[in-house]
């Protein structure tokens, strides 16, 4: 099957976007599920149905998104928008598909501040908390088994993970690692290349300070004097870095939003991440709710646009470029360490959150209950996230 791109010249400009606009609109409402399930459906939609693309250009651009840090489908709406419609497609489909989220989890971040103390929200929270822990665990499951691809791979995910347990910056360890497995598997010389991968590690693990000191601030300032310049700044950069998907989002939010700056505690970063499951489209909408509970309206708008901006500016920049990528051993030799490093940051974050988390018998049950279910049966998270949301209220009952 071949593609139709380019459009027609019948179609005209405004047409084109006014159809992308309406396909990541639906996206955008419809998506739960996480990237894995937006995927399928993005690819149903412009393959399947619209024959936008041809599978095998699709299949292109969605190796590309491995290869550049942000979230994986949100890039791939903004990659299809591109390719669809140029530039002004490209902000069409990425504004498109991120909005519905933004303002869901805008309103809810509004809800949380004023009611989020009551008795009435404190259970539905309390039963949502260890189902989303086990949602996590099973991406940590599902991710690992396909990122850690022999014995080396292994290594510097445990490496990382417990540089990251042991305070380690999670830039500096997810870069090192990257940087480490690359030079480790492509060089021949295997002494030079351990060598260079215990380098790479070992500067991963002292590099907290250099990395703090980039992301600015220190550690314990109050939230209501932290400038939106600060937050932005944040967000950017972790917008800019960010491999390995959504999830590994709650790295670096923790090492942070909590250890470093002190602005969230451990449990509100969790109930963040409970409430922004209810939500479709892109997980990392978390950072509009993290950004109002910190600074308000302004600060989830910094939130957001630093957050979502990188992924704009890295398809624009390497959506030409997917064929040459894709054929370079080098580039795939960091992907394959990097994914492996964010592997090992998923796992240091959910040990760090299930000790926040799991601190009685129920809420064990709630989170093995719904690892099974997200294991063995695949159920969809939303689901799972309302059937905690009724166990807790059911659990305050008695």
């Amino acid at each position: 099957m071949t593609s139709p791109w380019p459009p027609r010249r019948d179609e005209g400009e405004r047409g084109r976007l006014g159809q992308i606009a309406a396909v990541f609109l639906k996206l955008g409402l419809i998506g739960f599920g996480g990237p894995a399930a937006h995927i399928a459906m993005l690819e149903d939609e412009v393959v399947g149905r619209r024959r936008w693309l041809s599978r095998d250009h699709f299949l292109d651009l969605l190796g590309a998104t491995n290869l550049i840090p942000g979230p994986n489908s949100t890039e791939m709406a903004i990659h299809v928008g591109y390719s669809r419609g140029g530039g002004r497609g490209l902000i069409v489909a990425g504004a498109c598909f991120i909005l519905p989220a933004v303002l869901i989890s805008g309103l809810l971040a509004w809800g949380y501040l004023r009611f989020g103390s009551l008795p009435a929200v404190a259970p539905l929270l309390y039963g949502i908390k260890p189902v989303v822990l086990a949602v996590i665990a099973c991406a940590l499951w599902r991710l690992g088994r396909t990122a850690v691809k022999d014995w080396r791979l292994l290594m510097i995910g445990i490496a990382v993970a417990s540089i990251s347990l042991n305070q380690g910056h999670e830039i500096a360890a997810l870069l090192g690692g990257g940087l480490a497995g690359m030079l480790w598997m492509r060089f021949r010389p295997r002494r030079r290349a351990e060598a260079a991968m215990q380098v790479g590690l070992l500067a991963a693990a002292g590099g907290q300070p250099a990395a703090a000191a980039v992301l600015g601030a220190t550690a314990g300032a109050a939230a209501a004097s932290f400038p939106l310049w600060k937050l932005g700044l944040f967000f950017l950069k972790v917008g800019a870095v960010l491999y390995g998907g959504g999830y590994v989002l709650l790295a670096f939010l923790e090492g942070g939003l909590v250890h470093e700056y002190g602005l969230l505690t451990r449990e509100q970063l969790l109930d963040a991440v409970a409430i922004g499951q209810f939500t479709p489209g892109p997980v990392l909408s978390t950072a509009t709710f993290i950004g109002y509970m910190v600074a308000g309206p302004a600060g989830a708008a910094v939130a957001t646009l630093g957050v979502f901006l990188p992924s704009f500016v890295f398809v624009a920049l390497v959506n030409p470029l997917v064929p040459r990528l894709r054929r370079s051993a080098w580039m795939g030799a960091f992907l394959d360490a990097v994914n492996v490093s964010a592997v090992g940051l998923m796992a240091a974050v959910v040990v760090k959150l299930g000790q926040a988390t799991m601190v009685d018998a129920p809420a064990w049950g709630l989170g093995a209950v719904g690892l099974l279910l997200s294991l063995r049966w695949k159920v969809n998270p939303a689901w799972l996230v309302l059937a905690g949301a009724i166990a807790g209220f059911a659990l305050s009952q008695y």
